[in-house]
């Protein structure tokens, strides 16, 4: 499995219980990287911009932010690590970035663009003197929530007086927004039987309150109901309707080799 990440996560708010942080950039590289090697990937890419922010952020406006970097160049890049590493299946965000957030809607329109013209032989010629053949993976999912938790979510939110449209520690998150943007689950992976590894990967990111799931010390298998399950919605084949929803992401007689393609930011 490999993961790509456009940005170190620069412009963020630390979580202020880790005390001052000098460098945000690397202290968030830091962390990804030890939830890299928790989880096994094969590699870890970072294209090497920067965080944008969220909408109206200064962070927004510096000449290197992600939003600004040139559609063409990015897919560029994207197709480039598609082609080296010959994945059979490619995870991205959805549409609405997850949360909104301007950094993984810029990815997710690069990486299904990508997705498309890794294959395509007259795509990014130059790159074939560097021995990258075209491929073209089998499978494109988004990940996504699920709706149905959603909803008394937002209304639990309403009764303790906050408001769902100025949610988080910024109050620059529209859960409103995300609801109405959110797509069905057309798959939904069990991963109870590592969820460990996922409390262990997620708790690397300090700065930004990655121990949460632990912090509650629930019993396992309430943990294993709250959070044991990965959902995504399948884009590539489309999802027909009447379709089971699917319980794996490399069907046996899809799949020929092991690399799976992942772009995230730190969380």
């Amino acid at each position: 499995m490999h993961l790509i990440c456009a940005t170190r996560g620069e412009a963020g708010t630390p979580d202020p219980r880790i005390g001052p942080v000098e460098n945000l950039g690397e202290l968030r590289e830091e962390e990804l990287r030890c939830a890299a090697r928790i989880l096994g990937l094969q590699d870890l890419h970072l294209l090497g911009y920067r965080d944008s922010g969220m909408p109206g952020s200064p962070d927004a406006e510096h000449p290197q932010a992600f939003v600004r970097a040139p559609m063409e160049e990015v897919v560029g890049q994207l197709v480039a690590l598609i082609r080296e590493i010959r994945p059979d299946v490619v995870l991205t965000f959805d549409p609405y970035g997850g949360y909104g957030h301007p950094d993984h809607i810029h990815m997710h329109r690069a990486m299904v663009e990508a997705f498309h013209r890794a294959g395509d032989p007259d795509a990014f010629p130059e790159q074939r003197a560097r021995g990258l053949q075209p491929h073209r993976p089998a499978r494109l999912y988004y990940t996504v929530f699920p709706i149905r938790p959603l909803r008394p979510l937002l209304a639990f939110l309403r009764l303790l007086g906050y408001d769902p449209r100025r949610f988080g520690r910024n109050r620059d998150i529209d859960l409103e927004a995300a609801f109405r943007a959110a797509l069905p689950v057309t798959t939904r992976i069990d991963i109870r039987a590592v969820l460990d590894r996922k409390e262990q990967a997620m708790a690397c990111h300090r700065s930004q309150g990655g121990g949460w799931m632990r912090s509650f010390r629930l019993p396992r298998f309430l943990r294993g109901r709250l959070w044991g399950f990965e959902t995504f919605y399948r884009a590539i084949p489309p999802f027909q309707p009447g379709e089971p929803i699917e319980r794996e992401l490399f069907p046996v007689q899809e799949s020929s080799s092991p690399g799976m393609f992942r772009r995230s930011r730190p969380y």
